[in-house]
């Protein structure tokens, strides 16, 4: 068994949950989320701009046997659709790795956590659409 490292950044570069914030911005957020909770910051990995590109996120669930986690800028990056999502976020615990949006200062550690960050982005969807 390796031992596993720090915790991936994650940003992008198109607009989430109705905005645009600076690359720049999105890594200070997620550097200042893993200083102020102890986390060993592994540099970002950043998104593709085209719509619906999750391809970066797969990367690093490559290496989620070799990492304790990922810092997204916001939990609002997960996929939309929420089949994509939640397979997504089991597979990262499944190897032991957690899910962390700084912007919103939320941790998906287990299967509890994971359901309330997805009842929060299902109902969003909702408001959003309505």
């Amino acid at each position: 068994m390796s031992k596993r490292t720090g915790y991936r950044g994650y940003i992008g570069s198109r607009a989430y949950h109705g905005g645009s914030v600076a690359q720049h911005v999105q890594n200070l957020v997620v550097r200042d989320y893993c200083q102020r909770n102890g986390f060993t910051y592994l540099l970002s990995a950043t998104e593709y701009a085209m719509p619906g590109s999750y391809m970066m996120l797969h990367e690093i669930l490559r290496e989620a046997k070799d990492i304790h986690g990922v810092v997204l800028y916001s939990v609002f990056m997960l996929p939309v659709r929420q089949g994509r999502r939640l397979e997504l976020c089991q597979r990262f615990l499944e190897n032991g790795a957690t899910l962390h949006g700084a912007l919103e200062s939320l941790s998906i550690t287990c299967k509890t956590d994971l359901r309330k960050v997805d009842e929060m982005l299902v109902l969003n969807q909702h408001v959003n659409h309505s």
